[in-house]
């Protein structure tokens, strides 16, 4: 079938038309006298109606669609529930856990911030550069999107495309950013639902919905045609568990909207993004599914032209210009989240608290370093965009990476006898392990192949446990753990070294909990929770009313109301710069 292509003059218009409304609002919103504070969190009081959008478009982004359309082709009908389902779920497994972080620490802009306050400088550090990776990978993914988008619809080559797509979103972005960001993504989520809902449905009866499924049901192998196919569970859903789980709890992107949405609002918010994403991304990934039952191929075998190129060859005009625009926002709200992550990495964790030190630092400098690091970061981003990997590995594969750092970093905000020694020995050894099983450096045969069943039996009961723990309590969570790898262990122990991007995961979650548990259960002290919220909290020292998400010095709840904004804290309760925290004194 022919495909439909835009000219170079409306695809340029296009992009004005996004970019330039999106810059427009950036700037209404935007302050001349910057504060630093409200330019990493917008000053901790967003209401439910932005908080819960934002949420949605950024974890709904243009990345996510092509990998559940991928899933959906690859794996058959189950495909992009697995992906779909599972990564809904993750957004509301965040709440009970982002409840608590939010607890022990109101006034955080990281979570690498809070590991300072709670360890010291190396689990800071760890959590912070983790980030940072899995930051400029979400961004390189991004841009790869819509590289493939522009290059296939219009005149422009892949590069241009990445290029056209990297200076819009900095454009808007660095002007000021999360503020920027939190308030262009409620346009943004509207705009996605919309088009997807009549998107979807069009493309499906355009291909010959219903009779597509039974004419090309020859297409499919019998794994892809069975709802319970074992080998989208094992290849697709189980990771994807793991992974999300992990997204959910290291990912700075998030943790960004749970420092910044009011604290009584961290549960609808959640619920409501949990919906918005399911239903969205589970909806598009069906396109891959109806293209596996066309016999439709992706010109070269690229997964990443799937969905621009089904688009292009059912849709017409108008809708293809809309799918367009849909796609580019997908993509641009998830990577000016990825901007503004980066960036308060490098503004607190890197030069407030390393550098110049809580006391000492600049708020003007800080804007600065936040400023120069979204620029930096999209120049790296463009350059490793050319690579064209994979955005569904990139994804599992950063998700698996950071499930090393999950139990250590939840057992901080819970557990009092945890230590910066056990956290960093911890996460250390998890990698060591992960890295090796995950891209089979080592056969996993013979006695080895043993070890890493058990080891990953073991994490299916921290995963399941974790879960279980953030609903209910300790009893429960090791209740289900144990029957998790009670149950699993006779069918796994021998097989499951096969599935070397699940054995990863789950060896990253079963060695970082081990050992940080060995480590920590005899330590003799008990840190104080309350010294967090001292050590971590806002830079600037002017009224807090002007870092409110508007710039107006109101903070809003997404319905235009005002609220009441508190004040900062008292300055000089942190701690002196180049001190490491010291811990507590024992519990009485």
């Amino acid at each position: 079938m022919e495909t439909a292509q835009f000219s170079a003059v409306i695809v340029v218009g296009l992009l004005v038309f996004f970019y330039g409304g999106t810059f427009l609002i950036s700037t209404r919103i935007g302050k001349k006298e910057e504060n630093a504070d409200g330019y990493m969190t917008a000053g901790n009081n967003i209401g439910f109606g932005v908080s819960a959008a934002s949420m949605t478009a950024t974890w709904i982004w243009a990345a996510s669609m092509y990998a559940s359309a991928t899933s959906g082709y690859t794996y058959g009908i189950s495909g992009p529930i697995h992906y779909g389902l599972w990564g809904a779920l993750m957004i509301l497994f965040i709440y009970p856990f982002g409840k608590r972080i939010r607890a022990v620490a109101p006034k955080a802009h990281t979570l690498a911030e809070v590991m300072y306050a709670r360890h010291g400088r190396s689990s800071q550090l760890m959590l912070a550069g983790s980030n940072v990776v899995g930051s400029l990978i979400s961004l390189m993914s991004n841009f790869i999107a819509g590289g493939v988008l522009i290059s296939l619809l219009s005149p422009f080559n892949f590069i241009q495309g990445v290029l056209c797509v990297a200076s819009g979103v900095l454009l808007y972005t660095l002007w000021s950013g999360f503020r920027a960001s939190v308030m262009t993504d409620f346009v943004q989520v509207v705009a996605m639902l919309g088009a997807v809902a009549v998107i979807v449905p069009f493309i499906f009866f355009a291909a010959g919905f219903p009779a597509a499924f039974e004419t090309g049901a020859a297409n499919l192998t019998p794994q892809q045609g069975n709802f319970f196919s074992s080998e989208a569970f094992m290849g697709q859903g189980a990771p994807y568990i793991a992974a999300v789980l992990a997204y959910a709890i290291g990912n700075q992107t998030i943790a960004q909207r749970l420092f910044a949405v009011r604290e009584s609002l961290i549960k609808p918010t959640f619920i409501t993004a949990t919906i918005g994403y399911g239903g969205m991304v589970i909806g598009v990934g069906m396109l891959g599914v109806l293209a596996l039952y066309l016999g439709f191929e992706p010109s070269g075998g690229d997964m990443n032209n799937l969905i621009p190129e089904m688009a292009a060859t059912y849709l017409p005009s108008a809708l293809l210009a809309l799918f367009f625009i849909m796609i580019v926002g997908a993509l641009s709200s998830t990577a000016d989240s990825d901007l503004a992550a980066l960036s308060s990495i490098m503004m607190a964790d890197v030069y407030g608290r390393g550098v110049a030190g809580k006391e000492r630092a600049n708020p003007k400098t800080m804007l600065l370093v936040g400023r120069l690091t979204m620029v930096v970061a999209t120049a790296l981003a463009v350059a490793f965009a050319s690579l064209q990997l994979s955005i569904l590995d990139l994804l599992v594969f950063v998700g698996a990476l950071w499930g090393a750092l999950v139990f250590p970093v939840l057992a901080s905000f819970y557990w009092e006898k945890v230590t910066s020694k056990a956290f960093t020995t911890s996460v250390l050894a998890a990698l060591a392990v992960f890295l090796p099983v995950r891209f089979s450096w080592i056969p996993v045969d013979g006695v080895f192949g043993y070890v890493v069943d058990v080891l990953a039996v073991i994490g299916i009961g921290v995963v399941l446990g974790l879960m279980v723990f953030g609903f209910s309590n300790l009893r429960a969570a090791k209740i289900t753990g144990a029957l998790a790898m009670a149950v699993s262990a006779p069918f796994a122990i021998g097989s499951l070294h096969e599935y070397a991007t699940l054995c990863g995961s789950l060896v990253a979650y079963s060695v970082s909990t081990v050992i940080c548990w060995a480590m920590s259960a005899r330590q003799g002290e008990s840190f104080d929770f309350s010294v967090i919220a001292e050590r971590a909290g806002n830079f600037d020292d002017g009224d807090a009313a002007a870092a409110t998400p508007d710039g107006t010095g109101e903070a809003l709840d997404g319905t235009g109301e005002a609220l009441d904004v508190p004040s900062p804290r008292p300055a000089g309760t942190d701690v002196p710069d180049g001190h490491e925290p010291e811990p507590a004194a024992p519990a009485k």
